[in-house]
């Protein structure tokens, strides 16, 4: 009898020990946006979850600094007008800048960031990865994005996912079904959140979604669908992305600062939303998309995936009363060609190639699912990124 109470104790003080880390976890992910926490939150990932370094670049790349740039006094979005200091400490600004004709211009940290943070990324990852899926497909790894995706990832047979073209993945038209609602705690992203935390594999929650439509006919947000894309070219590649990432883009883009993947229980990077990086190394991947993929006369990505990227092809993925659509990029309703990354909770990469602008504005608004909060509106951030780059162009 004692010795079944010892190993019943034991098991229970060994249970414990398990539960633990994934309970604290779990804790950490539901409290991960709070107002008194979310600052410190993105700037410390790596101290959450498990995660997996890039490592800054031999020769770093370090973009030439002009005269500052005066922010514009204001702008305005739909006959209101916003004083542009104040929007940037109402959305919680944690980083802004501004570089034209490839020379900052405007370099600004808040709320403790410095130019050295690794910041989360949240969905701007998404452009990442589909500029890797770009340099898979040019160097054969991925024969054509008209392929399914379990030609890649036999796993997703059965989803689904099964029957759905890289491509339809690229511009979030699978037609899988998905609930994309950050504010609902029963939503399918959060319940993918609560998985994620506790260590399971994100390629095992792909393959428990479901068809809802016809794939290529609809677009539908799915931030599943980049960790899809995720497997594909880790699959295609036999390489992690993180490893992949740093001989075709990290290298080569001559990163100032070392970054990191946050990673799930089997090794697999947060396709998604998880890359952590510092705010020049981020802008570095929109002035590639801005030069048609060609950076110091070498070519990283083909110039055709980059047009492809930022042009809508097809009636559902033009912007009507949201944004359009590319591959993981998006469109803007202007005649300006602009694309933009968004991250939810303020982050931002605007590419504007009339004016010769990128921007990157990095925030941690806690008020990002108050739809009545125009410091959290996309559209907002669209006419002050406009402003801020017209007054670029014209300081020349």
């Amino acid at each position: 009898m004692k010795k079944f109470m010892l190993g019943t104790l034991v098991l229970i003080i060994v249970s414990g020990f398990w539960a633990y880390p994934k309970i604290q976890a779990l804790n950490t992910t539901y409290h991960l946006f709070d107002e008194d926490k979310i600052v410190e939150n993105f700037r410390g990932v790596n101290s959450i979850w498990p995660t997996r370094e890039l490592k800054r670049a031999k020769s770093p790349y370090r973009y030439a600094k002009g005269e500052r740039l005066t922010l514009p006094q204001s702008f305005i979005r739909n006959d209101t007008t916003f004083d542009t200091v104040k929007f940037l400490k109402d959305s919680w600004t944690t980083g802004l800048l501004v570089i034209q004709d490839d020379v900052i211009v405007i370099e600004d940290y808040y709320l403790g960031n410095t130019q050295s943070t690794q910041n989360i990324s949240w969905s701007m990852a998404k452009s990442f990865i589909s500029a890797l899926v770009g340099i898979a497909v040019t160097e054969g790894h991925i024969v054509s994005i008209e392929d399914p995706v379990e030609t890649y990832a036999p796993e997703l047979i059965g989803s689904g996912y099964e029957g759905v073209r890289i491509r339809d993945v690229l511009q979030m038209s699978t037609g899988v079904s998905f609930n994309e609602d950050y504010g609902d705690l029963n939503s399918d992203i959060n319940r993918w959140g609560r998985d994620f935390s506790l260590g399971n594999s994100q390629d095992a929650f792909a393959a428990t979604l479901k068809r809802e439509i016809e794939p290529g006919t609809v677009n539908h947000y799915v931030s599943i669908n980049t960790h899809v894309l995720g497997m594909v070219v880790s699959k295609a590649t036999g390489r992690t992305i993180t490893d992949y990432m740093q001989e075709k883009l990290y290298e080569p883009l001559g990163m100032e600062y070392s970054g990191y993947w946050v990673i799930d229980g089997d090794g697999m990077e947060m396709a998604l939303g998880g890359l952590n990086l510092a705010m020049r190394d981020f802008a570095k991947l929109s002035s590639l998309y801005l030069h048609n993929g060609n950076w110091n006369s070498k070519q990283l990505v083909a110039s055709s995936w980059i047009s492809d990227s930022v042009t809508p092809d097809a009636p559902h993925l033009l912007p009507t009363k949201y944004f359009g659509y590319g591959y993981q990029w998006w469109i803007t309703d202007g005649d300006s060609r602009e694309f933009m990354a968004m991250g939810v909770y303020g982050q931002y990469m605007y590419v504007n190639p009339e004016t010769n602008t990128v921007i990157v504005k990095l925030s941690a608004n806690p008020f990002y699912n108050d739809t009545g909060y125009a410091p959290s509106s996309d559209y907002v951030h669209l006419e002050m990124f406009r402003a801020l780059a017209e007054t670029a162009l014209a300081d020349q």
